[in-house]
């Protein structure tokens, strides 16, 4: 049998209902240690780092070249 409005619970209801659902999920998390979050948190920041540095590298080198290029015209 198909659900009418009025069986519907309200607004303040179903929001209650799945902000305790919400709780409850996160109780099933399992949030990772301090340290493996300053780890991982380490390998990200050195991976930007290292790839600043390579892509820096690359734009040095392409407006170094394009400028004796420019200039030999």
């Amino acid at each position: 049998m198909a659900k009418t409005k009025s069986d519907k619970p309200n607004i303040f209801v179903r929001f209650g209902r799945k902000v305790k659902e919400i709780f409850s999920e996160l109780k099933k998390v399992t949030w990772p240690s301090f340290g493996k979050v300053v780890k991982t948190t380490g390998v990200v920041l050195l991976l930007v780092l290292a790839f600043a540095v390579v892509f820096t590298a690359i734009n040095t080198g392409l407006a170094a070249l394009l400028q004796l290029l420019t200039s030999l015209s």
